[in-house]
């Protein structure tokens, strides 16, 4: 499985992920786009490639979105059959996380959410935008998932064509794949991995403003046309309550 890095101005988080996955064994380094971060990130991406990472470089800043299309079609062309793991750069994911949710992808070969516990220190506005997002997201698909943000996500190898013609260049676009996934019944697992946020987040660049104006109306566009109820979350544990799936169409698990 391909370890998928999207970064934008990375810093020593993203060689520690290297070192941590190396040292975890990890079958081969990670791919790494960078979404036109410029001058400032030559060192750290150098340092990276130095580690045996794959780096490829974006000339101009286009969002999250192009860059994650980016690597899928990448992968898809240069490691054809490989499945893809997605890992953000800012410290909050480990080895151990990374390893979780390639597992259960691995066993159930469905899109697969590492969906953090929101316990502990967790910084006020991403606590309360994660779950005013994680609802509005149940009430336009009518499937509960628990963490629509994450950015640990692992997909199939079948999906990378597909993934790379969803729309969305910025941060919207890792919703509308989950969108997507709801509405052409792609089975989706959840792995609880925990939450971890370096100095407040500090590292993120999304933007409360103009990234959630785009989720918020890729959620309302869903919903605006949605035709049928959405799928039931199913999976260890029981049921959230969720009305259940359409007899062809897959059911989320969690």
């Amino acid at each position: 499985m391909i370890v998928l890095v999207p970064v934008y101005q990375p810093g020593k988080d993203l060689l520690r992920l290297v070192d941590d996955l190396a040292d975890a064994g990890w079958d081969g380094p990670p791919v790494v786009v960078d979404d036109g971060s410029g001058p400032g990130a030559t060192a750290v991406l150098a340092a990276a490639r130095e580690r045996g990472c794959t780096v490829l470089r974006r000339r101009v800043n286009r969002g999250k979105g192009v860059v994650l299309k980016t690597g899928f079609r990448y992968v898809a062309s240069h490691h054809p059959g490989r499945d893809v793991v997605c890992v953000d750069a800012d410290g909050q994911h480990r080895a151990g996380d990374v390893r979780l949710v390639a597992q259960r992808m691995r066993d159930t070969g469905a899109l697969t959410l590492g969906v953090r516990r929101f316990a502990g220190d967790v910084p006020l506005r991403s606590r309360f935008g994660n779950a005013v997002t994680r609802e509005a997201f149940h009430l336009a698909t009518g499937c509960p998932l628990r963490d629509t943000q994450t950015g640990l996500r692992a997909y199939p190898a079948r999906l990378l064509d597909r993934l790379a013609a969803i729309p969305g260049s910025r941060f919207e676009y890792e919703m509308n794949v989950l969108l997507h996934a709801v509405r052409d019944g792609w089975p989706i697992e959840q792995v609880e991995i925990p939450t971890r946020y370096r100095g407040g987040n500090s590292a993120s660049h999304f933007s409360a403003l103009v990234d959630s104006a785009r989720i918020y109306a890729a959620l309302a566009g869903f919903a605006a046309t949605r035709p049928l109820a959405g799928a039931r979350s199913s999976g260890p544990g029981p049921s959230t309550g969720a009305p259940p799936a359409p007899a062809d169409r897959p059911a989320a698990r969690r």
